[in-house]
């Protein structure tokens, strides 16, 4: 569905027009229109492929959606994906922002995802100096807002971990420790899909031959380079952190497990012991030592105690037990 489709000229908003009428604005001298669609139907991309003069993959990569984050260029023209990411219960959803980007036009396509980017349209009129810029500096603003959003789930992200990193060394936390850190892995994942490729992809706006639409807007786009270079920084740094409490996590299991495996071995000796003795005093032989002996019973039971005594007070010093 279409969100809203305006026209500007030198950097001030015009008006907002029908889509009947952007070829029209288009011809006007520094004048450029900013389109914003919404899971927006085929039919309506092949309108704005009409009126843009849109190529054919990138337009085929809009419909289909799923595309990894990307930025590329056809002739005077540029396509950008980018992710967005939304905290959904306990799970990350994934949407996309397919952004189109002309000399005179912008035009972004936002896909499964409920974020709204009004704010980033008021933000840049509320800058008609750097609207002057145009088409690049509308693409600067966008991508900055998504890099943006990026660093709440960062320190979402590393909020769970000293979390957890917490209750690692409690006995009784190690199986539920494990699963929530792979639940944060897979968080991780998918937020380093979102920004690994789109940090390559920007260091294109900024460094070497910076496309001509985005000429005038090189540098904001390093300050973006710079905000994704920290975002992937922590990532890696997440990352590591994640893999070491992994291996912690699974070591505290282990000593756990030898600590239940001790108290078993201490307690069967100890029984071991006592068996051993209940046995020989238990076979029924006529001449056997003790057998009519009054204090006989008494002298097996005392025997039988303080040698199970030992042993627990040896097993207890050497913290079996």
């Amino acid at each position: 569905m279409l969100i809203n489709c305006v026209a500007y000229q030198q950097g001030k908003r015009l008006s907002d027009i029908p889509v009947s009428e952007i070829s029209e604005y288009l011809k006007k001298p520094d004048c450029f229109v900013w389109v914003a669609l919404r899971d927006a139907s085929e039919d309506e991309l092949l309108q704005m492929q009409e009126e843009f003069s849109l190529h054919d993959l990138a337009v085929e990569d809009a419909k289909h959606g799923h595309q990894r984050p990307k930025i590329e260029e056809y002739g005077d023209s540029i396509f950008a994906v980018m992710h967005l990411i939304e905290l959904v219960g306990s799970e990350y959803a994934t949407g996309e922002l397919a952004v189109f980007v002309g000399t005179n036009y912008v035009l972004s396509v936002r896909s499964r995802s409920q974020k709204t980017f009004l704010g980033v349209r008021d933000r840049c009129e509320r800058e008609p100096e750097l609207m002057q810029q145009g088409a690049g500096f509308v693409l600067y603003a966008l991508m900055d807002a998504i890099v943006d959003s990026y660093f709440p789930l960062i320190d979402a992200l590393e909020s769970e971990l000293d979390s957890i990193e917490d209750e690692i060394f409690h006995e009784t936390a190690a199986r539920t420790s494990i699963r929530r850190l792979y639940e944060l892995k897979s968080k991780m994942a998918v937020l380093r899909h979102a920004v690994s490729p789109l940090l390559e992809a920007v260091s294109k706006l900024h460094s070497g031959r910076v496309p001509q639409v985005c000429a005038q807007s090189e540098h904001y786009f390093r300050d973006v380079y710079d905000h994704l270079s920290r975002i992937n920084a922590a990532i890696e740094t997440i990352r590591d952190t994640i893999g070491t409490a992994m291996q912690v996590n699974l070591a505290m299991v282990t000593i756990e497990e030898s600590a239940i495996t001790k108290r078993l071995a201490g307690w069967a000796g100890i029984f071991a012991v006592a068996t051993a003795f209940a046995g020989i005093w238990g076979m029924n032989f006529k001449f056997m030592p003790e057998l009519q002996w009054e204090y006989g019973y008494p002298l097996a039971l005392v025997t039988i105690v303080g040698a199970c005594g030992l042993l627990y007070y040896k097993f207890k010093r050497a913290r079996w037990l």
